[in-house]
């Protein structure tokens, strides 16, 4: 007999669902709470003596210092010119932990700018990167970060990575003491070097110090213009603290002309015609998308594109390019069956044709077909390599085209509908129907998969995500972090049907990322009407970043901010006892230095010191249901909470 839980869904009622390709977890509503379960401590309420401080001095007029004011009252700031080029160009917020450096910036931001720029508390630069890398992969428009010098910069650096590899727009800006005769203190030398952006200049697409405001202007522009060309990236403008400081110059400054984006690139017509036969001719092709997309019409691109040949599309998630309630969403094995692979700014290329395991011998592997042909349309040919190696293994594409994927989709569609034959044509319907069985048959397999070990403890990671998903599903949501922590759960069975349900993960695996990034997508999520924001946080990764909870919780950002708490970094858990095998040692010996215990941490007791709402400890699935169903009534009333759920690894 299934074990009924206490409000939960059990798994007959789970596995029940499996009846109907894409069917989602049974709800089962309206069951209290046990009895014996702890109370929620309360939600700390708003302080009104803050808010009434900020309200009143907003409504402050500004002071007269008269005729007598001497020489260190500044009218007329070089940073309100340095902001007013900001807010032209549509920047809304200003992420940042204090720094002298840019202070001139920031109280031109917080007074001169007022209504017109927002001012985001960080407790640590690479939070700030972290919100700004999320909030640009939400709004579709970059954030501004602002650090401190060197030492800043050396915390933001590896947010920056993270967003340079996820090639995502994010504006940086670096205060400096370049006049080594204004440096009033040791830690003002200390703090100074003489080419700023020298040490993250191998991950960032442009970087400028101006000498004026006028050159101010210009690089702005300029770099404003290259960071959102793709392939995006982080810029870095480095401004000196004199100049934000001083008085501007009596010459009036020239206006800010209009900024006018750069076309994206996209293919010759040749190259879109060549690649349209390709497709149509080809007996099982696949399409392969990575960060393919960048607004839902480009996921409706991508669906009419699939539709028009009857190909399954294989997302690697990062971003939600594909319905996954759809019928041609495609299991990853299907490459190994195609003659044609299409892939769209695809990555990691090499990993779609060959895998090099994780053995002694680390031999490549073909998975693909020999006589499988690759096209590759991929803006990051566009983008010059360096030190680092985030592009990844380099596989030969038969037909490598530097391009833009978004905008590439249209013209291509237009040249497949064109060279449809009316015999290709015909085949769709068969196409279709085998398409429509094999998704029917995967969707079957993951209900079953999740239902496995649904009543264990420690809690298993697809009853965490399920229980999430039935009481989320009825309204406009959104899944703010990566999931591949989380063995992709929801990207397997929840209905992803919308660009802005999933962003994808960090770029970079930096660990540290989900905090940060989960926040900032939130921030642009209220800024658009609201949606629930979930983010899935393995407890190594919130370790890396706890004070970005405080920032959640001073700015009233909605965030159900689930910590998948399987005690350990877990993948290097699994991977020390991988090796421990090899060598003939106890495998269990491979937990040493990799787990996160003795003493365990109570996540919930760490949310409520930063002011976050957070139910007591969660370790009985049982809990799930009526701890969830708190939680959410919390973030729907405007503010972040978080569940910490003792879970099982993956």
């Amino acid at each position: 007999m299934a074990k009924k839980d206490s409000g939960g869904v059990d798994r007959r009622a789970f596995l029940g669902g499996i009846g109907a390709a894409g069917a989602a977890a049974a709800a089962v509503a309206g069951v209290k709470p046990s009895p014996a379960e702890a109370k929620p401590t309360a939600l700390p309420p708003v302080s009104q003596s803050y808010a009434t401080t900020i309200a009143q001095l907003e409504q402050a007029p500004p002071i007269d210092h008269g005729p007598g004011a001497d020489a260190q009252h500044i009218t007329n700031p070089g940073s309100d010119y340095m902001v007013d080029v900001l807010i032209a160009l549509g920047y809304k917020y200003v992420a940042a932990t204090p720094g002298t450096t840019f202070r001139g910036l920031q109280e031109s931001v917080i007074n001169y700018a007022q209504g017109k720029m927002e001012w985001l508390s960080c407790a640590h630069e690479e939070i700030s990167g972290s919100m700004a890398h999320g909030y640009a992969k939400a709004a579709g428009k970059p954030m501004i970060i602002m650090v401190h010098n060197t030492v800043g910069l050396q915390h933001a650096s590896m947010a920056m990575y993270n967003c340079w590899a996820d090639r995502v727009p994010m504006l940086v800006i670096l205060g400096n003491y370049a006049d080594g005769a204004l440096r009033s203190s040791s830690a003002d030398w200390d703090h100074s070097m003489l080419d700023n952006a020298a040490m993250v200049r191998g991950y960032i697409k442009y970087d400028e110090q101006p000498g004026s405001l006028q050159h101010y202007k210009e690089s702005m522009l300029r770099g404003h213009g290259l960071m959102m060309t793709a392939p995006s990236g982080p810029i870095v403008m480095v401004c000196e603290q004199t100049l934000q400081e001083d008085t501007q110059s009596r010459k009036p400054q020239p206006p800010m002309p209009a900024y006018v984006a750069a076309t994206q690139p996209a293919p010759d017509p040749g190259a879109i015609h060549q690649i349209a036969q390709m497709l149509v001719t080809a007996k099982n092709p696949v399409i392969v998308a990575d960060r393919a997309t960048r607004s839902q019409a480009d996921v409706q691109n991508l669906v009419k594109l699939a539709e028009a040949l009857q190909v399954p599309v294989i997302d690697k998630l990062g971003r939600m390019n594909f319905p996954t309630n759809h019928y041609l969403n495609g299991a990853p094995g299907l490459t190994s069956e195609a003659d044609l692979i299409l892939a769209l700014d695809p990555g990691d290329l090499a990993s779609y044709v060959e895998r090099l395991p994780e053995s002694i011998a680390r031999d490549t592997i073909r998975t693909a077909r020999p006589d499988c042909k690759v096209i590759s349309i991929d803006s990051e040919l566009l983008a010059s390599a360096g030190n680092y190696q985030d592009k990844q293994r380099f596989y030969q594409a038969d037909f490598p085209v530097a391009a833009d994927s978004p905008t590439t989709l249209p013209y291509l569609i237009e040249a497949v509908n064109s060279a449809m034959s009316t015999a290709r044509r015909n085949e769709n319907p068969q196409r279709e129907a085998r398409q429509r069985e094999a998704f029917y048959i995967k969707r079957q397999a993951d209900m079953a998969y999740a239902a496995v070990g649904w009543d264990s403890q420690p809690i298993s990671v697809a009853r965490m995500c399920m229980e999430i998903w039935n009481q989320i599903k009825g309204d406009p949501w959104s899944v703010v972090s990566s999931t591949g922590f989380q063995s992709n759960w929801p990207a397997r069975l929840w209905d992803f049907t919308d660009y802005s349900q999933y962003h994808g993960g960090s770029g970079a695996a930096g660990i540290g990322y989900i905090g940060g990034a989960a926040i900032g997508c939130a921030l642009a999520h209220k800024d658009n009407g609201g949606a629930v924001c979930v983010s899935f946080q393995g407890d190594g990764d919130f370790m890396m970043g706890p004070g970005a909870m405080w920032t959640a919780a001073h700015h009233r950002i909605p965030l159900l901010m689930v910590i998948h708490n399987n005690r350990a970094w877990y993948q290097e858990t699994m991977s020390v006892q991988i090796l421990a095998s090899r060598r003939d040692r106890h495998p269990d010996r491979g937990r040493i230095g990799t787990e996160i215990v003795d003493p365990n941490i109570n996540y919930a007791n760490v949310a409520q010191g930063f002011g976050v709402y957070a139910e007591p400890q969660i370790t009985h699935p049982d809990q799930l249901a009526p701890a969830i169903a708190r939680a959410l009534k919390v973030v729907k009333s405007g503010h972040p909470a978080l569940l910490d759920i003792v879970s099982q690894g993956r």
